[in-house]
């Protein structure tokens, strides 16, 4: 087995040993940070990749780019990549390119929503619209049809919460898991108990989502793992802190006009040659 193909069973595995924390990265070497401060994978949050190129996260940046920035996280990393693909990028026979263009970019897996496209936005803003739960359970067998490798995941994503309430995102779910889903993930659930109601009636490995600033409130990983859940992720942690962190160090370069007083709050050369491998890939070149 290619060491691309090992991360998907690799990850599988990683779901039977209780709930698993994942950090979001936005770009290669935030995903080697991850992976040295210990986390077991990588998600690679839509959201972090589309505001890191300057994008609101609405469905601007195409294919090519998302499988870009996946391949450059999945090669520069040893553990699983979890990547956000929106909404599989079209209907069922484009979803079959970009389940295809995943899996050889080297990720464990892929999340697809059953958002509109054209409508598509951060999942817990209003005026979200949602696909028909038929069109979705389409999306998810062109998927699960399109993978090469059985362990690669397919988790789907449903928005319906926000938009017809929990009991259609229920029924969705449901639907889901018959199309062949691995995992769902309830976007923008609004209580711990939504979530219990959630998992007590959704009998499968469930993903949520804990970011910030949203309709979620904040809750833990053991909270969760005690409700059932099997994937927790935090997109976009890191990206807000890394922004705030930089907006106050310009200001202060500004009104200084030196960064001497900074330097204990950097990283090193010496730690950040050693992150990304300096001299390991410099020998290669030679």
């Amino acid at each position: 087995m290619t060491k691309a193909a090992s991360k998907p069973s690799t990850f599988r595995k990683l779901l039977q040993k209780g709930a698993i924390l994942i950090p979001g990265a936005f770009n290669a070497v935030s995903a080697m940070l991850i992976e040295k401060c210990g986390f077991k994978a990588v998600y690679m949050s839509g959201a972090g990749i589309s505001n890191s190129a300057g994008f609101p996260d609405i469905g601007i940046l195409t294919r090519d780019e998302f499988i870009r920035q996946a391949g450059y996280i999945a090669n520069a990393v040893n553990i699983s990549v979890i990547a956000d693909a929106d909404t599989g990028f079209g209907g069922p026979a484009e979803v079959v390119k970009t389940v295809r263009a995943f899996e050889k970019a080297g990720v464990a897996g892929i999340q697809i929503e059953d958002q509109k496209q054209a409508a598509r936005r951060c999942g817990h803003l209003a005026g979200k619209e949602v696909i028909s739960a038929k069109g979705m359970t389409e999306k998810i067998k062109a998927a699960c049809g399109a993978r090469r490798d059985k362990d690669f995941l397919i988790i789907a994503r449903t928005d319906a919460r926000g938009v017809n309430g929990m009991d259609d995102a229920m029924e969705r779910a449901k639907m889901y898991i018959d199309a062949g889903a691995d995992v769902i993930f309830p976007e923008a659930l609004e209580s711990t108990r939504e979530f219990r109601e959630f998992a007590r009636k959704v009998n499968v490995p469930l993903m949520a989502n804990m970011t910030e600033f949203g309709k979620t409130p904040y809750i833990t990983v053991k909270e969760f793992e005690a409700m059932g859940y099997a994937i927790v992720i935090f997109p976009m942690t890191a990206f807000r802190i890394g922004m705030k962190a930089m907006e106050q160090t310009l200001l202060e370069l500004k009104k200084e006009g030196t960064q001497k007083n900074l330097l204990k709050k950097m990283q090193t050369r010496k730690e950040l040659y050693k992150l990304i491998r300096y001299d390991e890939k410099r020998r290669r070149q030679l």
